[in-house]
């Protein structure tokens, strides 16, 4: 490829750049692989349970939803009422107002007619102190509901308040925002209940996004293909991720991440390794690390379990802004993550979480936006050099993006035999569409949105959470 500078230096750039494209497509399709037979396996095995029974007996493990509520006056009491609809018995839900300048309180005391009460909180985790206090309803209907008002410390914060308040067994963590399926709890729960030989800590399932969707009364009506080919693109990076990706790592029980939209974990887990690190804008990340981490240190058999069936549908970012926000502060999360836990990487006494879950996520999460950035500044001053051979640098070229439009093809199929969300007509045509155009309209700004994490997390120390601004899902 190269003919005008050092052999030696050309080699070995050749050797990294290759090296990292061949390692990346093959980890991509093993993991795939192994995806493909577990979701059949899940799905042959689930068709046979009767999840009314899990739901309806009045023994089943008592599960609190936590929610931290920061400014979510368009989607709040809309997304209460989700929470509050579900099929579950034995559970609770927790809103914590984080210190919210909006009216998001006054929405939440009107819809639900809560007032003040006394309420003992067991502070086993240091958070910031209440605001206005804690209220629940005066009306029957909404028993299960409490409502926390702190002063702004954080999700990290407004979490481990939820932490302290609850008096259940389990906690799902959940995004208020989001909307949760109305037999959520029963399907996240079951992994605990089947657990026999080995303790499972957390669990997470697959979020899907909901711009353009219907949703009434706390209940998703109607799903649609939004419009916007940004938000497009990450329903395609969702289904990627969660289909193909995730499915495989809780096979090998190598997770090391469950979103923060929607999760389960064991509370006395969770309380006894500090509850959430304030101090990262990756918690939801940071805390299966050191959950994970705890349990490889005491030796303890442990899962961190995953359902691949859809629980939770939330709204993306549809401006770039926005966008590059929130994938800066991921970028930031991860590294903030690796960081702390650097000792158990590469590291055997951590059996697969330190000598495979770790590595990947260095390699292929931390370090491949630099590397592929290098490579093309790389690149261009070959072209500068005119150093290049085409034939080979087009047919390269070529091949990377036939293999991710291919991929993305082979995650739509999936989809389409399993659990087939996007019904409409037409509506596989678009994604395939998007599977074509998405190189060009999300890649770049993820990318750029990487590079710019690594600078501000060395260089801005200032930058916390970014803006996430909502529109409301049931306006889209």
């Amino acid at each position: 490829m190269i003919t005008n500078i050092p052999d030696i230096i050309t080699t070995i750039l050749e050797l990294i750049f290759y090296g990292f494209a061949f390692s990346a497509i093959l980890s991509y399709i093993i993991l795939a692989i192994i995806s493909g037979f577990e979701t059949v396996n899940y799905m042959k095995k689930n068709s046979f349970v009767n999840y009314k029974e899990i739901l309806s007996s009045s023994i089943s493990p008592s599960i609190s939803i936590i929610a931290p509520a920061y400014n979510e006056t368009l989607n709040v009491v809309e997304n209460v009422r989700s929470l509050l609809s579900s099929h579950y018995v034995n559970y609770d839900v927790i809103i914590v107002n984080d210190g919210s300048k909006d009216d998001s309180l006054e929405k939440l005391i009107k819809a639900y007619d809560l007032v003040k009460v006394d309420y003992l909180i067991n502070e086993q985790i240091p958070t910031k102190p209440l605001r206005e206090g804690i209220f629940k309803s005066t009306n029957p209907a909404f028993e299960k509901l409490i409502v926390v008002d702190k002063e702004n410390g954080g999700k990290a914060d407004a979490l481990n308040t939820g932490l302290n308040i609850s008096t259940n067994k389990y906690v799902a963590c959940i995004d208020v925002d989001c909307l949760l399926m109305e037999d959520a709890l029963q399907k996240m729960i079951k992994p605990f209940l089947e657990s026999t030989d080995h303790k499972v800590i957390a669990a997470g399932g697959v979020i899907r996004i909901a711009n353009s969707c219907v949703i009434k009364d706390g209940k998703l009506l109607d799903v649609n293909m939004p419009k916007n080919d940004l938000v497009r693109g990450q329903i395609l990076e969702y289904l990627r991720a969660f289909l193909l990706g995730r499915m495989a790592w809780s096979k090998l029980n190598g997770l090391l991440v469950i979103s923060g939209a929607f999760g389960m974990f064991d509370k006395k887990t969770a309380i006894d390794v500090g509850g959430y690190d304030t101090n990262t804008v990756g918690e939801d990340m940071e805390i299966i690390v050191r959950m994970r981490r705890r349990m490889e240190e005491q030796k303890i058999k442990y899962k961190v379990a995953y359902i691949p069936d859809p629980l939770c549908w939330t709204e993306a970012p549809d401006t770039y802004k926005i966008f590059i926000s929130q994938r800066n502060r991921w970028t930031r999360g991860t590294i903030e993550t690796l960081k702390k836990h650097k000792k158990i990487g590469f590291n055997s006494d951590y059996n697969s979480l330190g000598t495979i879950s770790y590595p990947y996520w260095l390699i292929f999460e931390r370090i491949a936006p630099i590397i592929e950035v290098i490579g093309l500044f790389y690149f261009l001053f070959l072209i500068a050099m005119q150093s290049v051979k085409w034939d080979y640098a087009i047919a390269f070229i070529i091949v990377a993006y036939l293999f991710t439009v291919f991929f993305s093809i082979v995650t739509i199929i999936t989809e389409e035999h399993t659990y087939h969300q996007y019904k409409k007509k037409g509506i596989g045509y678009q994604l395939v569409k998007t599977a074509f155009l998405e190189p060009f309209i999300n890649h770049p700004f993820v990318l750029y949105a990487a590079i710019k994490g690594n600078f501000d997390y060395y260089f801005n120390k200032k930058i916390k959470w970014g803006e996430m601004t909502r529109k409301g899902m049931t306006n889209n």
